[in-house]
């Protein structure tokens, strides 16, 4: 008979007491290791489901080692490009019998460092982290030297020594501005969502944090000089946009953009949450998607074909970004030596009716999507 949840939870000394066999060689039947004989384990297995035991994920780990489960560790849920990977990683996770514990930060290093504290507590068996924008990293450094495997997500930090999976940026951003550019566009500005863009001149070729970067912000910033230097084009200082990472940001950013005295004909914004940020300044200005202003954006979000005029877009392979980190941590933590690496993953421009040359009328109105 079943116990009732008055009289407590069954716990393994009643297991083998109701199967007749000592606590320890239940433990080892229901725990899955050491030896117990077939028939022994069976009457032990048909205790425990009459009792109704559950096993105990924290003691059970002490004796094993690990949970399998996974902390992950997003800067931005609500930014659709995180809750896709997620879907990546928790199939992948769930395929292999891990479990997955999520934790967001809101792009503040602060909170990253008391979420990776939370999921060491919950003894997770390894970490897929996306680092918030800049902040002190020394807890991702003292997280790694304490031997608990981790994989980076989309975000590169130099000198950590783990596996990193990403979109390739800096050739996406220099494609996304070629495509700009070959539309007539000489006046362009990026709304880049980070703290401080900087860029080199046409003359520096080996610049910390941009030349070669990985972390994403500069190195589509870079992406987006390249193009420009290619062409022949003037770096604007006033055109290179970073006020913040959420849609509200971006607006205001765009609103300073179009009341320059010469405003930009074309704005690359760097994620779906600061294209919607542009397209809501461009509608309270009045000003037209795209007759006025082109825009091209990162990421393939699910308004973006819905939209009037529909958005072009750089689509990354979003999925299978989550997928690959899972995989790359799961081998990991399951006897994998090979050296750290780093996985970057072709993205592809999509044109829709949003870019055009400038001036050119398209539609008659542009209905942008505002939330």
């Amino acid at each position: 008979m079943r116990r009732s949840a008055r009289e407590g939870v069954a716990t393994i000394p009643d297991v083998a007491r109701h199967a007749g066999v000592s606590t320890a060689t239940a433990a080892r039947a229901l725990g899955g290791y050491g030896s117990v004989s077939p028939k022994t384990h069976q009457r032990v297995l048909v205790a425990a489901a009459t009792l109704g035991y559950r096993p105990n994920g924290l003691a059970r780990s002490m004796i094993t080692g690990t949970t399998h489960t996974l902390g992950v560790v997003l800067a931005d849920i609500e930014n659709p490009f995180f809750y896709r990977a997620l879907r990546g990683i928790t199939d992948t996770a769930r395929s292999r019998g891990y479990g997955v514990v999520l934790t967001n930060t809101d792009e503040d290093a602060s909170l990253e460092r008391e979420a990776l504290t939370t999921l060491l507590e919950r003894r997770v068996d390894g970490l897929i982290v996306c680092p918030a924008e800049g902040g002190d990293r020394r807890h991702l450094s003292d997280t790694v030297d304490s031997g608990l495997p981790m994989v980076l997500l989309d975000r590169h930090v130099p000198g950590l020594g783990v596996d990193m999976v990403g979109l390739d940026n800096r050739r996406a951003a220099a494609d996304a501005t070629r495509c700009l550019i070959q539309h007539g566009h000489t006046r362009i500005a990026i709304v880049t969502g980070g703290r401080e863009p900087v860029l080199p001149t046409p003359t520096q070729r080996n610049v910390p944090g941009i030349q070669g970067s990985s972390v994403t912000t500069p190195a589509r910033a870079a992406g987006y000089r390249d193009a420009m230097v290619e062409a022949g084009l003037e770096l604007r200082p006033e055109y290179l946009s970073a006020s913040g990472f959420h849609r509200d940001d971006a607006a205001a950013a765009t609103e300073v953009l179009m009341n320059l005295s010469e405003p930009p004909t074309a704005v690359l914004a760097f994620d779906s949450i600061l294209t919607l940020g542009v397209l809501l300044a461009l509608r309270r200005l009045g000003r037209r998607c795209p007759d006025d202003v082109s825009v091209l954006g990162f990421d393939d979000a699910e308004w973006a074909e819905v939209v009037s005029p529909p958005l072009s877009v750089v689509r990354q392979p979003v999925y299978e970004i989550g997928s690959k980190a899972c995989t790359l941590l799961l081998d990991r933590i399951e006897g994998g030596g090979r050296r750290p690496s780093q996985h970057r993953l072709k993205g592809q421009l999509i044109e829709r009716d949003s870019t055009a040359a400038p001036g050119t009328a398209v539609h008659e109105d542009a209905a942008l999507l505002a939330t």
